[in-house]
């Protein structure tokens, strides 16, 4: 039976595995909070330089709104992906994923809300 810290751990990894095999780069930190039957998973120096001049154009919305309609968009493409191997680590089906990202601080989250508490099945099944 694997830790709850060992779980946020490997859902971490897979989120990085992710975001730099289908995206093309990763976060510079990645940190997972299991939440009873969420998983929210909180990255750090999301943006590249080119979306970081984006963010700064003249009319600030404009560029903001690019890069959160193209984050959504890749993220959309790839959702099966990064849900199956959710699955896979936390042994509970993913019913839903929530993602957004801030142009100001280059932050990125990602919620998982998951068809029941991964460490509470796990502590049952021990």
């Amino acid at each position: 039976m694997k830790s709850k810290g060992e779980l946020e751990t490997e859902v971490s990894t897979a989120v990085i595995r992710f975001k730099r095999e289908y995206m093309g780069r990763g976060p510079q930190e990645v940190r997972t909070f299991l939440v009873e039957d969420m998983a929210l998973v909180r990255l750090k120096g999301v943006l590249t330089p080119a979306e970081q001049r984006l963010a700064q154009l003249e009319d600030p919305h404009r560029g903001r709104d690019l890069i959160k309609q193209l984050r959504v968009e890749l993220i959309e493409h790839g959702r099966e992906i990064l849900e199956v191997a959710v699955q896979a680590i936390l042994g509970v089906r993913v019913v839903s994923l929530h993602t957004d990202i801030s142009t100001r601080t280059g932050e990125s989250v990602i919620v998982f809300t998951l068809s029941e508490d991964p460490v509470a099945k796990s502590r049952a099944g021990a």
